[in-house]
């Protein structure tokens, strides 16, 4: 008989449940909640490696061994589908991102007295971790803490309060400094040294009318595809090279021998670049000009097979019509989901459908319009980009038999 506080398993906000219904806070599958509310830790109960958890809202699962962690992104997404009657039968393994390789975040930092707080925000609170060390960001932002608190103690500004959008391009590190007053020639220097010593690729500064440029010595790029393409500051990135990669990887192989792939919602070119070639044209449709610009551009440049359309998906989604000119359809949409141009693809005739989602409940809803459409789910493969966090994201292929 199943002893009724054996954890069994952890739920979608990263609670252990019990078989006799009961959450637990950072429990493992196989610990063991008493009825005194003691928990008793199992083989599957690691140890934290980072001196934050569970303080630091960057990670939730910090306690899950890697075989726990693992199967915890492959019961979200797996999960997330039955729950809508979808019996994913092509579930593949999930892929997991290794430590230290998460290569775009966003941290804050906070005045108190005459110190800087620089770090993630604690679960469920306003304040901010004074992150000493972080074992998801790549090294480069780690390193970069000491320097940017050590700069910012300086700015003498008892109410400060700043968002640093860090990401990783092909230059190193780009930094956004938002809510940052810069005023005078001493700031405006210090800002240009910090820079120049800490080999900064760029660094914008939003005072509340949008990021500014204050430190770019070279354009800043990254490469999508074997193709070097400009980054806006703030654009979307996926949030590990690896992670990618192996979504790349399942959308090639889903899509090979495509002629023409309709990649909607396509951001800065992720996937348009790395399905467009020999026998491929991709069209890339995204909304954020920004993006669409910089995606438009590195086309143009580099001569690859990619047309770029400005188009809000959400009040224009692609039509039958239109859908119907195109082998394939690769989406990825925001956490939202894309409802209405789901139910354009379900009515289209288009063969293949690969959906790319960082939300497995929105993706399940979605998956249920298609296959009410005719479509099956032929494969499912679970990513885990975000490690030790309850962010999963996943790639599907469907497919109109």
């Amino acid at each position: 008989m199943t002893n009724p506080g054996l954890i069994i398993r952890i739920a979608a906000k990263g609670e252990g449940a019990t078989a006799d219904g009961r959450y637990a806070e950072l429990a493992a599958p196989g610990d063991v909640l008493e009825a005194d509310g003691t928990l008793m830790h199992g083989p599957d109960h690691a140890v934290p490696p980072c001196r934050h958890f569970p303080e630091c809202g960057g990670c939730q699962l910090q306690h899950l061994s890697e075989k726990a962690l693992t199967d915890y992104v492959f019961d979200r997404v797996v999960g997330a589908a039955r729950g809508q009657g979808i019996e994913p039968t092509g579930a593949a393994a999930p892929y997991l991102s290794p430590p230290g390789s998460r290569r775009r975040a966003t941290l804050h930092a906070q005045a108190i007295g005459k110190r800087v707080v620089i770090g993630f925000r604690e679960q469920g609170s306003h304040k901010i971790v004074d992150m000493r060390e972080c074992h998801v960001l790549v090294p480069e932002m780690v390193a970069l803490l000491a320097p940017l608190r050590q700069l910012l103690e300086t700015w003498g500004d008892r109410k400060l309060g700043v968002d640093i959008e860090l990401a990783m391009a092909d230059q190193g590190l780009s930094v956004g400094l938002k809510g940052l007053k810069v005023e005078g020639l001493a700031k405006t220097e210090a800002l240009l040294d910090f820079s120049r010593e800490n080999s900064l690729a760029r660094l914008t500064i939003d005072s509340g009318y949008g990021a500014e440029g204050a430190w770019e010595p070279e354009p800043v790029t990254v490469t999508l595809g074997s193709t070097a393409v400009s980054l806006p500051p703030g654009a979307f990135l996926q949030a590990t090279a690896d992670g990618e990669a192996a979504l790349i990887a399942a959308a090639r192989e889903w899509l090979s021998g495509s002629v023409t792939v309709a990649d909607l919602f396509s951001g800065l070119g992720t996937f348009a670049f790395a399905l467009a070639g020999p026998g491929t044209k991709v069209l890339a449709v995204e909304a954020a000009r920004d993006t669409h610009l910089a995606c438009q551009s590195a086309a143009r440049m580099n001569g690859r097979p990619v047309h770029c359309l400005h188009r809000d998906l959400f009040r224009n989604p692609l039509r039958v019509e239109e859908l119907d000119r195109f082998a394939a359809v690769l989406l990825d949409p925001p956490r939202a989901g894309a409802q209405e141009q789901i139910d354009q693809i379900a009515a289209s005739k288009v063969a293949r459908v690969v959906y790319i989602s960082c939300n497995p409940a929105s993706w399940a809803r979605d998956a249920v319009r298609l296959i009410a459409g005719g479509y099956r789910l032929a494969e499912l493969r679970p990513v885990g980009q975000f490690r030790w966090s309850t962010h999963v994201e996943l790639a599907s292929l469907f497919i109109r038999d």
